[in-house]
């Protein structure tokens, strides 16, 4: 059996995600603690109590996904489940790198709140949003919706998550007209998602530059298992710091290529996959791909079996 470790990004989130285990596991416990001295300050309050405006904010957001992660892949570790490759989406794949011992854990919080601060000023509210396009199985018909629909703005794919579901981020106006573009000539319904900021696409430039600083200082390692980057899609091998830190980069304000990477990882024969953190959005992208696929998420705690 070959196993992906598969890590959720920003939107999974839920006050008091995490409270059972953080009862019941010194690992856990543990984890919330060391995100609380990396940052000076009790995120773990935040993720037990909110207020949910509080945990949304996206400074607080993507560390506390992270958290919850890393403390779940920790449980993992500690009753011997281990990863054959690991991927996450967006947020996830900071994740699935502290787990595959590239990223220090404390190092990743602390970037983790510098990245949701940098993505959220670099575009001022009001100005850029976001919209699922469900439906539509052919990315190059989307490229071509949204180039339509830029008119000198930007209108970009900003994830292909799975089979009849990508998202678009821009300007505000260019994302409006690829909406009615869609609906006009029936290539898909176009739904606008209540974000702070268009993710993943060249309005978050701004961003990247930030983070690419940031990272500068950072110690990062080859990691111990494959993993699949967001921005190639690709099961890799070979990852250096240097790669690793440009993958890091340039996924701000590029999509997210998360169906290529789930289909690289079944060209590799991955045939279970565990969502490691809050919620189940990835296992069911997985099913949406492969409806037979063998799909865990660890509050399940399917993985004991």
């Amino acid at each position: 059996m070959t196993t992906a470790f598969v890590f959720p990004g920003q939107g999974s989130q839920s006050v008091g995600m995490g409270g059972d285990w953080l009862g019941r596991s010194e690992l856990v416990q543990q984890t919330f603690a060391e995100a609380d001295e990396a940052l000076g300050e009790a995120l773990s309050a935040i993720i037990a109590d909110g207020p949910i405006e509080d945990l949304t904010r996206t400074e607080n957001t993507q560390p506390a996904l992270l958290t919850v992660s890393v403390a779940y892949a920790r449980v993992l570790a500690a009753e011997g489940v281990t990863a054959d490759v690991v991927a996450g989406h967006s947020l996830g794949e900071y994740s699935a790198l502290v787990a595959a011992g590239a990223l220090d854990f404390a190092d990743a919080v602390r970037v983790t709140r510098l990245r949701g601060q940098a993505m959220q000023s670099a575009v001022p509210l009001g100005v850029g949003t976001m919209a699922a396009v469900i439906g539509q199985k052919d990315p190059d018909v989307v490229r071509d919706i949204c180039e339509r629909a830029a008119e000198g703005e930007v209108c970009e794919p900003a994830a292909f998550n799975t089979s009849g579901q990508i998202v678009i981020a821009g300007h505000v106006g260019a994302i409006d007209r690829a909406v009615a573009l869609l609906k006009d000539e029936g290539k898909g319904v176009g739904k606008k998602l209540t974000v702070s900021a268009p993710f993943h696409c060249s309005l978050l430039t701004p961003a990247g530059e930030a983070l690419a600083a940031a990272l500068a200082d950072v110690a990062v390692s080859t990691p111990t298992v494959p993993y699949v980057p967001n921005t190639t899609g690709v099961w890799t091998t070979d990852a250096t710091a240097e790669s690793i830190k440009a993958a890091l980069v340039d996924q701000v304000s590029k999509p997210v290529l998360w169906q290529p990477g789930m289909e690289s990882m079944i060209e590799h024969g991955v045939d279970r996959w565990i969502e490691v953190g809050s919620g189940r959005t990835l296992v069911g992208l997985v099913k949406r791909l492969n409806r037979k696929a063998n799909v865990i998420t660890f509050e399940s705690e399917d993985w004991r079996a």
